[in-house]
């Protein structure tokens, strides 16, 4: 899905995905519309005209993501390699979260997906590349294990977000090669 041109159209679609991926995260796939609506600040009509269906929102969410994902990458790649990657890994947890929200509703083997899947491996993958070649990070660990690790941490149920933080801190730590 693209973004519209217009800047006031740009916010809008902006806020139903903020909106969207926050109630997704929330109530999962059930989530209202009409909720998801009233918390960007317009009407179900636009909601309808940016997405005509519920998996066309789920898409767009799943897709802003990953992109974002990527920008992390880029943003975070001057700093230090253990700092770059966990600065990464902290955003690609937010992701796990909305992801495990709407994945029911994704088809896996669709092409939108395998795009998204290599978009956050060209992303993430650097950066832990970098962190082992500097004598950081185990050097048998591969991107697909940390990204499954970092997944299997954040779909336990926590107390609140500050404990699941420490937990996956706690597993990261012991990636590094001190």
């Amino acid at each position: 899905m693209r973004r519209p041109q217009r800047a006031d159209a740009r916010r809008n679609f902006d806020a139903l995905l903020a909106a969207a991926r926050d109630a997704f995260a929330a109530n999962g796939t059930e989530a209202s519309l009409e909720d998801i609506a009233r918390r960007a600040g317009v009407g179900i009509g636009t909601l309808y005209r940016n997405f005509p269906t519920r998996r066309d929102l789920f898409e767009a969410v799943y897709v802003e993501e990953v992109n974002q994902l990527g920008e992390v990458a880029a943003a975070v790649a001057s700093l230090p390699p253990w700092e770059a990657l966990t600065a990464w890994l902290k955003r690609f947890v937010a992701y796990a979260v909305t992801k495990r929200a709407i994945i029911e509703a994704l088809n896996r083997e669709s092409e939108m997906f395998a795009v998204c899947r290599r978009t956050m491996y060209d992303a993430g993958e650097p950066l832990l590349e970098r962190a082992q070649k500097e004598g950081i990070v185990r050097p048998d660990l591969t991107f697909d294990d940390l990204l499954r690790m970092v997944s299997g941490l954040t779909s336990g149920a926590y107390v609140d977000d500050a404990q699941r933080d420490r937990v996956v801190a706690l597993a990261l730590d012991g990636l590094r090669r001190f």
